[in-house]
């Protein structure tokens, strides 16, 4: 009997639900983010932190609204900034903290209704590192 090798196809399928533009303890931006965002919504690259972001230490996240989604979410319409979305929303589940703790994946299944549980650890490894890699080589950013 052949077994299938999983792929991020059948471990995840975006339901456009905007669980993860609710919280999650901040989206990260870099300086590509900033330049990005502020032309496509025709804001002041130079006065983007101040009005859209939250510093979390010395790195700045985007600003939550009233009711605790990014700024730039709208429930009618979703991400606002699809074309131009940061990095760390591009990356969205395949995040690196997986490759290290493939164990991190069932719980934020817990919040993300595309993610299929109990994907063996191996296999997530393998796709996460996968999908970031091609991530990476896709998107001018820096750390």
């Amino acid at each position: 009997m052949d077994v299938k090798e999983l792929t991020a196809r059948d471990i995840f399928e975006c339901r456009l639900c905007g669980q993860c533009c609710n919280g999650f303890g901040g989206t990260y931006i870099t300086r590509s983010d900033i330049e990005n965002i502020a032309a496509f919504i025709k804001a002041d690259p130079a006065t983007f932190v101040e009005t859209y972001c939250d510093m979390s230490g010395s790195r700045p996240v985007l600003t939550l609204n009233h009711e605790g989604t990014c700024i730039f979410f709208d429930p009618d319409k979703q991400c606002t900034i699809h074309p131009v979305k940061p990095y760390m929303c591009r990356a969205w589940p395949y995040i690196k903290t997986i490759i290290k703790n493939p164990e991190n994946w069932d719980i934020m299944a817990n919040s993300c209704p595309g993610m299929r549980k109990g994907i063996p650890g191996k296999d997530l490894q393998r796709i996460v590192a996968m999908e970031k890699e091609k991530l990476d080589r896709s998107y001018d950013r820096e750390e």
